[in-house]
């Protein structure tokens, strides 16, 4: 139905995305920090990725950064899912290449229509 990769350094948010789309029937891979996400994309070729702004080893706007920059993975739908709420965020998001921009806490009814729109698309 679709490959999804839930990139979060807190494991509480991965579990609660994988909570929430698990009876979709999607296949979700998990990453804990930047460098990890941007190996994960190249290595498994996710349909999206939903992936956390503020992570170790490398922050997800520089993961976006580098995933854009590798031809093989540049048109990977790359979602931000962020407890960031403040003004400019998504449009700096939108800005280093990310498709769309969500904060967390998410309304679970509403973002599964999202994921299934962006999966879409």
């Amino acid at each position: 139905m679709g490959k999804i990769l839930v990139a979060d350094d807190n494991s509480v948010s991965r579990e609660l995305i994988r909570e929430v789309l698990e009876g979709c029937g999607y296949d979700l891979i998990e990453a804990a920090d930047g460098l990890e996400t941007v190996r994960q994309v190249r290595q498994t070729r996710p349909d999206l990725v939903l992936m956390d702004l503020q992570m170790p080893e490398m922050d997800g706007l520089t993961a976006i950064r580098v995933i854009r920059g590798d031809p093989d993975v540049r048109h990977t739908k790359v979602v931000a899912l962020t407890a960031f709420a403040m003004q400019g965020d998504r449009e700096r998001a939108i800005q280093a290449g990310f498709d769309d921009y969500v904060t967390k806490p998410i309304k679970i009814a509403s973002f599964r229509e999202s994921v299934a729109e962006w999966l879409k698309g």
